[in-house]
């Protein structure tokens, strides 16, 4: 029911197909969030015309609102909000970082306090997979503990040791068939503490795993190394998640590396901010330049804004706060990102991937390349020796 396959390698880079039961999808793959059951500002049908091949929800926000059992009388995620592709949600684990001031952790579960009307809320691994197997997405993630940065090593050590215990029970109660349930590999920015999480993690052999705890404040100089030690060392033959990551510089690193799919609330927030994305950098809306402008946003891209207006009227819509404005760019962004990844995907399968995203990288950062960014295409270029694992 679940299939990956890896079609082309450049380096680590990899592009494959993934087919789960609503649809087989190509990777790299970025997924847009939806994390009330819409992307802001952006509809099903738009979602689909930019080229979204899953979308992102959160079990923790859909079961405070508007509850699972609604959404499981539409036949869920997929009938609620009237997307047809595949949903993969996330178990709530990252709110158990997130909403740290609401919190208590114990080893049976995190109890809430609920940000929708102050009530107490338990959130175990089985009322988690109950969610998630009500809310119906293709993929659901096991309930885990995402540490924040910076934090002690030894409640990394413990916490990442929990995550494995709460896996076994997520693993436990699933009850569905037609959901493959990926597995969370913790460890903050250490090395060997990620070394021990894949060691507790990968005999669990879920059809998938996460890159978790990363994209939490730490800098990209740590962040790599761990993305790198980490990917290199999860199953050739199953996919491979880094969760919250979304910035452009972000996709084509962790892409060099052997990622495959991506999720990040970047490209919507960053939209409603009046902020456009290109491979020049970020265009500021708000400033004075696109005032005048007459071109499109990209010459590029084929989004709806790009077709249609030019930037000194998506500006003149940002001034005067009109709705039109973060829906436009929300929608040209998370277009954007699609065209990247698809990009990345064009040249691993041309064997060019360290070409392009070199000459991406120049570009893009207008100055210096940065290190951090480097030595991940140098990385990606060594020969690698998978790991093999039982």
């Amino acid at each position: 029911m679940f299939e990956f396959e890896v079609q082309h390698r450049d380096g680590r880079a990899r592009a494959a197909t993934f087919s789960t039961p609503r649809a087989t999808v190509q990777t790299p793959m970025f997924m847009p969030v939806g994390t009330q059951g819409t992307v802001k500002g952006i509809s099903p049908q738009e979602l689909l015309d930019v080229g979204s091949q899953m979308i992102l929800a959160n079990t923790y926000h859909l079961m405070l609102r508007p509850g699972e059992r609604l959404v499981e009388a539409h036949g869920g995620l997929a009938g609620f909000t009237a997307y047809p592709g595949p949903f993969l949600t996330d178990s709530g684990g990252f709110q158990v970082m997130s909403l740290g001031h609401l919190r208590k952790i114990t080893e049976e579960g995190v109890t809430f306090k609920s940000h929708v009307d102050g009530s107490l809320v338990n959130l175990t691994p089985e009322r988690s997979i109950g969610v998630q197997e009500a809310l119906g997405a293709d993929v659901i993630m096991a309930f885990d503990e995402c540490p924040p940065y910076p934090a002690e090593r030894d409640y990394i050590r413990r916490s990442l040791e929990r995550t494995v215990r709460w896996l076994e029970r997520c693993q436990a109660v699933k009850s569905r068939g037609d959901q493959a349930l990926f597995a969370i590999v913790q460890g903050g920015v250490h090395e060997d503490l990620r070394a021990l999480s894949l060691d507790l993690t990968l005999p669990f052999e879920t059809p998938g795993f996460a890159i978790g705890g990363l994209a939490v404040g730490e800098p990209k100089e740590e962040m790599y190394p761990a993305v790198a030690s980490t990917a290199a060392q999860l199953p050739e033959h199953k996919p491979r998640y880094l969760m919250g990551v979304g910035h452009p510089e972000d996709l084509v690193a962790a892409i060099a590396l052997g990622v495959d799919m991506f999720d990040c609330v970047y490209p919507t927030r960053t939209g409603r901010f009046g902020y456009a994305l290109t491979d020049d950098g970020r265009l500021n809306m708000n400033s004075s330049a696109p005032r005048t402008q007459l071109q499109p946003l990209d010459a590029d891209c084929d989004c709806y804004a790009c077709l249609h207006f030019t930037r000194a009227y998506l500006a003149h819509l940002v001034r005067a706060e009109e709705l039109l404005a973060p829906r436009m760019l929300s929608l040209h962004n998370v277009r954007y990102l699609h065209r990247l990844v698809t990009r990345a995907r064009t040249a691993i399968v041309r064997g060019q991937f360290q070409q392009w995203a070199t000459g991406w990288a120049r570009r893009y950062f207008r100055e210096a390349v940065p290190l951090w960014f480097q030595q991940a295409l140098d990385t990606s270029a060594q020969a690698l020796n998978p790991v093999h694992h039982r």
